[in-house]
């Protein structure tokens, strides 16, 4: 893959950027600290925001590294990051991305999860070249799956007992969306 870093990706009513530390209070009031957010991760709430604040300081620090991919969807609206999507994952041998993302359960059901997601389809197809961009989510959290259906990726089947997150071991819903396959609305 031809690895580009965090860039700055603009749809009608977001702006995906890099966070700074300048995020770490409306990302503890938006959703690190929402324990509805956090029902199907792998983090727990942060009951402090020294903990948002060190987590964040990482992924600054990490930014220098050109195959970091880590956005804040920030709400044009309101200008402050409402949640993030992220490569969690990424496997070199095959060009695959494996994205995550959350956002504060106060922006639910409005789109802005999908719109993130459709916006960097196109750049880590286009431009980071990867193959594979691949998502999954806990049978128990449908909104999720809706969203990966709704930014085009295919559902591919359940793997049972594949994942871990705040509710222990459970079933992981996995979705996939092939560079050829993939058509630009």
């Amino acid at each position: 893959m031809e690895h580009k870093g965090t860039v700055p990706i603009e749809t009608n009513r977001l702006l995906l950027r890099r966070f700074t530390l300048n995020d770490i209070r409306h990302a503890f009031d938006n959703w690190t600290s929402d324990d509805k957010v956090t029902v199907f991760l792998r983090w727990p709430a942060h009951q402090d925001i020294t903990i948002t604040e060190k987590v964040m300081k990482g992924w600054v620090e990490s930014y220098e590294d050109k195959s970091f991919y880590h956005w804040a969807i920030v709400l044009k609206e309101i200008g402050e990051p409402i949640g993030s999507i992220t490569v969690v994952h990424m496997d070199e041998r095959v060009d695959k991305v494996h994205v995550g993302y959350c956002i504060g359960s106060k922006w639910w059901n409005k789109g802005y999860t999908s719109e993130a997601f459709s916006s960097i389809i196109p750049f880590f197809f286009h431009e980071v070249k990867a193959r594979r961009i691949e998502s999954q989510h806990d049978p128990d959290n449908p909104c999720s799956g809706k969203v990966m259906e709704k930014c085009g990726l295919s559902f591919e089947g359940v793997l049972r007992r594949a994942d871990w997150s705040n509710r222990g071991i459970v079933d992981a819903c996995m979705y996939g969306l092939l560079a050829e396959d993939y058509r630009e609305t």
